[in-house]
């Protein structure tokens, strides 16, 4: 550890309470700097458990904690709910919602990333997203929605579209969501009487030629087929060309089809944060396709050492050209090689980052995943396990939460829901839901 006098009167001011923003303050709390973690928020989120949120199988705080805790030994350490908008890279200020400004002598951004339409922002209003707290909210008030609108509808075309939910994008996040699904329908194919979630139909579209084509073609083959075995319709080489209030087109071999739906959950690409993009006006950087800031080797703008961008909102050359995925392990290990850095008495790191691949990790269902750790692959049980320890590992948060999210997980697996609740009235959370002949318009509507 540096002797305190290194970082005696410096301040160091962090954008983004993520898995990058939290480990670089953690490793910063005892080196003497004054931090400042700013986040819009003042929970840190645990994105992997989204999808178990989303389906009820968990509960929101068994995803998200509370900053503060987290922090509580971190030395000189504050945070602030805010939201950051602009800097100042001349007067070395971060600028914040209401006009505030915090100075700083270094500055981390780990602001992240946000759900991306690829230029079809319109679909936002008739999709669901999964990458915030209050996305897992939504859905899962939507899929409860959807059943209870099931249950109620006198017309099985109506209760059909109702009971059909299409997943956009197979990567990790739409594949676990999609096995998800298909589970929680089987779940509760005996609590209702007129629809029967168990011919609840669930489709994954992915415009690629496999699904979680970053695995291998063999585990991809084997998430597709554990996914079929849970009767989810997976479609690939479906590319989504419109999409509405009442379902998804979709183009295959050239062809077009429509499928109708009630609900459609939009899980096929992410891009950075418009923080990140006032960030590069500011400083004159370059950013990718994806919005995320193209920074040099040692995780800094070109011609700025005091900023540092790192995770989702910075591009990084990895190994063949490739730029390093937005992963957890990508940002924490980023985050701690800035930090090192700073607590050394450097505005950042001078020397280039090297990213230690520890592998990818997919989760189908219940004791199923998929995971390729340097080289050596894992399906079925032992790969599960393996998810769900380093899972467990990073979660974090109070003591004994690990415990508890675990006892709770194990009972989802036995499709015990935590928390299947939708929190106001059916109509309050209903968007462009279809027009139902037999219920009446009493006054609470």
């Amino acid at each position: 550890m540096p002797p305190e006098s290194s970082g005696a009167g410096r301040r160091v001011v962090i954008v983004g309470g993520g898995f990058g923003g939290l480990a670089a303050a953690r490793k910063l709390g005892h080196s003497g700097v004054e931090v400042t973690l700013v986040d819009h928020t003042n929970h840190h989120l645990f994105q992997p458990l989204l999808y178990q949120t989303a389906a009820g199988g968990l509960s929101s705080s068994d995803c998200a904690s509370p900053l503060r805790p987290y922090l509580r030994r971190a030395g000189r350490t504050r945070v602030l709910m805010a939201r950051a908008t602009d800097v100042d890279p001349e007067r070395r200020q971060l600028l914040l919602e209401h006009g505030e400004r915090l100075d700083y002598d270094s500055l981390i951004v780990a602001c992240g990333a946000q759900t991306s339409y690829f230029g079809q922002d319109h679909w936002r209003d008739v999709t669901y997203g999964l990458k915030t707290l209050d996305d897992a909210v939504r859905l899962r008030e939507r899929i409860y929605g959807a059943l209870e609108e099931a249950e109620r509808s006198e017309d099985p075309v109506t209760r059909e579209r109702w009971l059909t939910f299409v997943v956009v994008g197979g990567g990790p996040t739409g594949v676990e969501i999609a096995g998800e699904l298909a589970l929680t329908a089987r779940d509760l194919g005996r609590e209702f009487r007129r629809a029967d979630p168990r011919r609840a139909r669930v489709i994954l579209l992915d415009a690629g030629e496999r699904v979680v084509s970053a695995f291998s073609e063999k585990l991809s083959a084997k998430v597709a087929r554990y996914l079929a075995g849970l009767g989810v319709d997976v479609r690939e080489g479906a590319r989504a060309t419109a999409i509405d209030d009442d379902g998804v087109t979709i183009e295959v071999a050239g062809a077009s089809e429509r499928i109708t739906a009630g609900t459609v959950i939009w899980a096929a690409g992410v891009q950075a944060v418009p923080f990140a993009g006032a960030l590069a006006r500011a400083t004159g950087a370059s950013v990718d396709r994806g919005g995320r800031i193209e920074v040099t080797p040692e995780l800094s703008i070109p011609g700025h050492p005091e900023i540092s961008v790192i995770g989702d909102a910075a591009c990084v050359q990895g190994k063949a050209g490739r730029p390093l995925p937005g992963l957890a392990t990508v940002a924490i290990q980023q985050a701690r090689h800035v930090a090192e850095a700073i607590a050394g008495g450097a505005p950042g790191a001078s020397t280039p980052f090297r990213y230690f691949d520890k592998g990818a990790l997919a989760v189908v269902g219940r004791g199923k995943a998929v995971c390729a750790i340097r080289g050596v692959e894992l399906w079925g049980r032992p790969a599960f396990f393996t998810y769900l320890g380093v899972h467990l590992y990073y979660l974090g948060g109070s003591p004994g939460r690990r415990l508890e999210v675990l006892v709770k997980w194990i009972g989802s697996r036995f499709g015990e829901r935590q928390s299947a609740l939708i929190e106001g009235e059916l109509a309050r959370i209903e968007r462009h839901a279809l027009e139902l002949p037999h219920v009446g318009a009493g006054a609470d509507r």
